[in-house]
């Protein structure tokens, strides 16, 4: 959603921090706020003025009229707002059809003045620009302003000026307020725009000769705005409307589609009802409520939502666990019923979103059978057999009754059943499935024949010419056409999936090249990106620049900007620079009006025709689509989008736009072409300039739109067919119907889905059509009916002849597709067993990372479980971190550190000087570990004496690791090795190995003070002792650890430490380059050499 309203007080704070004007202001900032849990000696402390003046106090709950509605107090000390507000606060109150609890009130400075001084202004944004209301006469008693008031459009990137006011707005006002009325209009006007208010009303503006009054405001903002106006509007608060609770499960949701690149809505309406709904897609969702309305579901429906935009398993499992938790709270006598429906997707992976509400569903098992909920699902998209398939092993194993359909059954069938007003379609589903579709019989490569380039009505008049060679040639464009198929698009956005999808599209219309000539990404340098045309695979360029790609590529006319919210409107505004484009469709949801506006007023100039904002895009069959719409492969070929039909439609919602694709061509010869113009409230085109166009075109002769509440657009369409402008058949619904039922305003997922006036709502605009002449259904459940009754009727006028179906092309599917259906399997390249990083959250080993935070299990802990795969011992996690702190560092001298120092010295990088130092790691130097543990274990292992072991080993000749140490000695012990010693000794449960290493220590000491056994060794052997005795190991297990060298491992991540250290302290001390000097050098080259 866009504009939302915000309270009375954040729109003052708003007004009086950011307005710029020469009129005095009056009481900025003197506001108090007052709840049930407000502290009155506090609140006085904080604003002493409400025990020096009189008061105002009134409900600030997003109520209008609350003057009529006897909801202001006035003229009121601090105890008579006390007394006023005991028969109000936190009581229930009916404010229309709304019922709620007045709940939060707030005091203002009483201002005496006279009925001549009280004015009435208003801003509101519409397509053209912002309209400026002014009435000489404000109050309570204002009446219909919209018929009274003075009104001053100001257009779009248009500035207001003070006499523009004074002529157009102030022509009733008092001579002598003119200009101080002037001055704070204007700078209304300003903050206005800046602020990104969509929606600003004062009533009464109060003006004397001391300055200007804010008495009573109301305003909305435009949400999506939020990244531009942050650091002005800081955090704020949206209320809900007046008779709806603000409940913490819509924040969490919210809060969820903040961090999300998906869409997530929760709408709470009655909690204590029995049908509860999950629908993906904002206008599915709209459909959905309307059809259980129209069943007579409204008093039981709870909530209002929806998913869209392709969330993850984890964003759906929240979504739905949270829907789940709100419907098993309190028991329903009927039972309770979860629809979770949706239209086919367009590019959501549908078995992906059903595993996290299977999930949810698992963990709500036993609270789902307690409160008798039965389960209706429908959908469809990429995958949906799979996720069908699931949903309905879920309900299998669980003993929850879950009842499945896929495409064969319409949208809303579910509805009828769930409510019992349609008996439960058992019959066993199709074995459809994506890959019936897409396997390619044949090994030709080519691109296949045209299966028919007409529609079924339209002869095929030779070879299309796309708008931009027409233009090339000197002949003006057909504005009936905007895609044909010779049409070139240029793709802004790195959408690698969706070209695919487009050039697949391609292939199976037989198009001669693919219609994506090159895409834009700023973010990398100019390359080729590998696609496939049917077999075989091509490359296409990508450049940084747009004007890059211009140049090389005149024959683009069409323009898909796949540009985040934040970056679109520059990218399209830098698009429609160049003359050649002729249609830009901009996909991101969220772009803020203001900015749209501005966008659509350069198309209207430069002759653009804009799809979007917030859209999948369109489709032409047989010639062009855009980016995700339709849907992948089997859907195309499902809804037979490969050739063109005798039906055009255009539709707000992109979900409900591939939904149209599969009624019409379960119902009539198929679609023409077919635009989803975007959920905004300014969509860049609007549905008049698409029916038009199809009223224009020869090969569509039957006209379907797809309606929705809030704006007048539909209007136009109904004047059109009485004015004959329109004469090929309408068949036209507006969703929606259920808003004049709710008690209260609900926000539906298109931001445009909100009806600002009896005349906005759905159910009007259906009335107004169908008197109009336009076909309108009883409801969408009706809607196929209609539409096949309208095509029976003109192929039996002979309007539409009906041509012979000829099989389509085939497509050969993709690696990754075709494995993510379950259809081939490879063996991985690689393994992993301990760590986990594609879900939600990261896992070690099988614990969460969350888990490993809470359990405090430390660096040790952390170790043991990417090492050891186990959850080890609280002293067996410290004895390993204590092993890191010893080896941490030994001086500068050690051959690792030396390595490290002079590579640093040597301007090399931090990588590069650790590696050289961790390169000397071996026998000699630190990786005695290893070769410790193992020779002294394989001793003990096979009952060899102490003794036996050093004499063996002196007679093989070979060292015994771990023995020795160029400084240390039995008489200067290294403390390193004792501070381990005392702590193995307290805390390990059994040291045999480390009690024979130090009878051998005695030994080889016996004969050489400094042959200890040094802190390597007492690792080695200490470390044996831990993974034979701590629990976690089996013998074998312990002995395969030693043996692949994961002791070693604790001297290269301790030691690493130190080598980063010396690294940093080199450069700290800015050490030039290392030469080792001459007097350090024993020369020894051979006599005939040196003469």
């Amino acid at each position: 959603m866009s504009a939302k309203a915000i309270s009375e007080q954040t729109g003052k704070e708003f007004l009086y921090k950011h307005i710029c004007t020469t009129a005095t202001v009056q009481n900025r900032f003197r506001y108090a706020n007052v709840t049930a849990e407000t502290d009155w000696q506090r609140l006085v402390q904080d604003h002493p003025w409400l025990l020096t003046e009189k008061l105002v106090v009134k409900p600030d709950q997003l109520i209008k009229r609350r003057g009529k509605l006897g909801l202001v107090g006035v003229n009121l000390d601090l105890n008579g707002v006390k007394e006023w507000l005991k028969p109000r606060l936190m009581k229930e109150t009916t404010v229309g059809k709304a019922k709620g609890i007045l709940k939060n009130f707030l005091i203002e400075p009483f201002v005496p003045h006279k009925q001549e001084e009280e004015f009435y202004m208003c801003i509101y944004a519409t397509r053209e620009g912002d309209y400026m209301l002014f009435h000489h006469e404000g109050g309570v008693d204002v009446g219909d302003v919209d018929s009274k008031a003075l009104k001053l459009l100001v257009g779009v990137d248009e500035k207001i000026s003070p006499d523009a006011v004074k002529s157009e707005l102030l022509k009733h006002a008092p001579a002598d307020k003119k200009e101080m009325l002037s001055s704070f209009l204007v700078g209304l006007f300003n903050l206005y725009e800046d602020l990104y208010f969509t929606y600003l009303e004062i009533n009464p503006l109060v003006v004397t000769k001391d300055g200007v009054y804010v008495l009573d405001m109301a305003a909305k903002i435009d949400a999506t705005a939020d990244y531009l106006c942050k650091a002005k509007w800081g955090d704020v608060e949206f209320p809900p409307p007046f008779g709806r609770e603000a409940y913490p499960e819509e924040a969490y949701i919210a809060d969820l589609d903040a961090k999300s690149g998906a869409s997530l809505k929760l709408t709470l309406l009655n909690p204590r009802g029995r049908i509860w709904t999950m629908v993906a897609g904002g206008g599915a969702s709209v459909v959905y409520s309307d059809t259980i309305c129209d069943l007579g579901g409204v008093n039981e429906l709870a909530n209002y939502g929806e998913y869209s935009g392709a969330p993850s398993e984890q964003q759906t499992y929240d979504y739905a666990k949270t829907i789940l938790s709100l419907m098993t709270r309190e028991k329903h006598l009927d039972g309770k019923v979860l629809i979770i429906g949706g239209s086919i997707a367009n590019f959501t992976n549908v078995a992906a979103t059903f595993k996290g509400i299977v999930r949810a569903i698992k963990d709500y098992q036993d609270p789902l059978k307690e409160h008798e909920v039965t389960i209706f699902v429908r959908r469809g998209g990429p995958n949906y057999q799979e996720g069908l398939r699931v949903m309905g092993e879920v309900g299998k194993t669980t003993g929850i009754p879950i009842h499945v359909f896929g495409t064969e059954t319409h949208m809303t069938a579910i509805v009828g059943m769930a409510l019992g007003q349609r008996p439960i379609d058992t019959q066993p589903r199709a074995a459809a499935h994506t890959a019936n579709f897409l396997l390619n019989s044949s090994a030709n490569t080519t691109t296949p024949a045209s299966s028919r380039s007409a529609s079924f009505s339209e002869a095929n008049s030779g070879a299309e010419v796309s708008p931009s060679q027409k233009k090339q040639a000197g002949l003006a464009p057909a504005k009936s056409t905007l895609f044909s198929k010779l049409t070139k698009t240029i793709v802004w956005g790195m959408q690698t999936r969706a070209v695919q999808g487009m050039l697949d599209f391609d292939y199976v219309c037989s198009r001669e090249e693919p219609s994506v000539a090159a895409m834009v990404y700023p973010f990398t340098g100019d390359h080729k990106q590998k696609f496939y045309w049917g077999h075989k695979e091509i490359l296409l360029p990508v450049y940084k620049n747009m004007s890059d790609a211009m140049k090389k590529h005149p024959e683009v006319d069409v323009l898909i900007n796949f540009a985040s919210l934040r970056s679109a409107y520059d990218s399209t505004l830098e698009t429609m620079q160049y003359p050649q484009i002729h249609t830009i469709a901009i996909i991101a949801e969220g772009i803020p009006e203001a900015l749209t506006r501005k966008i659509i007023k350069t198309a209207d100039e430069k002759g653009v025709t804009i799809i979007g904002p917030a859209t999948v895009g369109g489709i032409k069959p047989g010639c062009f689509k855009i980016g995700n719409t339709g849907g992948m492969l089997d859907n195309i070929l499902a809804s037979r989008l490969y050739r063109p039909g005798s039906v055009a439609y255009v539709s707000r919602s992109g979900g409900m736009s591939n939904e149209l694709n599969n009624i019409i061509s379960r119902t009539t010869d198929g679609v023409y072409e077919g635009v989803a113009i975007g959920g905004d409230r300014y969509p860049g085109s609007v549905f008049m300039d698409h029916v038009l166009r199809y009223q224009d075109t020869p090969g569509v002769k039957m006209i379907v739109v797809l309606g929705e509440i809030g704006g007048t657009e539909e209007y136009k369409i109904c004047n059109s067919i009485i004015e004959g402008r329109i004469t090929k058949p309408v068949v036209c619904w507006c969703i929606g119907t259920c808003a004049t039922l709710f008690s209260s305003e609900v926000q539906f997922g298109h931001a445009g889905a909100c009806a600002n006036q009896e005349s906005e709502t759905a159910v009007a605009k259906n009335k107004a059509l169908e008197e109009a002449g336009a076909f309108v259904p009883r409801s969408f459940d009706k809607l196929g009916d209609v539409i096949k009754s309208v095509y029976d009727n003109l192929v039996a006028k002979g309007v539409i002849v009906p041509a012979k179906e000829l099989p389509p092309p085939t497509v050969p599917m993709d690696y990754s597709w075709a494995r993510e259906l379950g259809l081939i399997r490879k063996p991985a390249s690689f393994m992993t067993s301990i760590c986990d990083e594609r879900g939600q959250e990261l896992i070690y080993a099988g614990m969460p990372i969350t888990e490993v935070f809470k359990s405090e299990i430390g660096l040790g802990g952390t170790l043991g479980l990417l090492w050891f795969q186990r959850r080890l011992p609280r002293y067996a996690c410290q004895f390993i971190e204590m092993c890191l702190m010893v080896t941490a560092d030994h001086g500068p001298a050690v051959s690792g550190a030396h390595n490290t120092i002079v590579c640093a010295r040597a301007g090399k990088d931090l990588i590069s000087s650790l590696t050289s130092g961790l390169l000397t790691i071996g026998d000699r130097f630190g990786g005695a570990l290893d070769a410790a543990a193992k020779q002294f274990s394989k001793a003990f292992d096979s009952g060899m004496l102490p003794m036996e072991f050093v004499n063996k080993m002196k007679k093989d000749g070979k060292l015994i690791m771990g023995i020795g140490h160029r400084v240390k000695s039995i008489n200067n012990p290294d403390m390193r090795v004792q501070i381990l010693k005392d702590f193995v000794k307290q805390h390990f449960p059994a040291t045999q190995v480390l009690d024979y290493a130090l009878e051998v220590e005695k030994i080889t000491t016996s004969k050489k003070p400094n042959l200890i056994l040094n802190v390597d060794g007492f690792i080695g052997v200490a470390f044996v002792d831990l993974l034979r005795n701590c629990g976690g190991f089996t013998r074998d297990e312990a002995d395969e650890f030693v043996e692949i060298g994961a002791l070693n491992g604790i001297f290269v991540l301790g030691r690493s430490m130190g080598f980063i250290g010396h690294y940093l302290d080199q450069k700290r001390l800015k050490q030039g380059l290392y030469r080792h000097p001459w007097d350090d050098i024993s020369y020894v080259l051979p006599e005939h050499m040196t003469m």
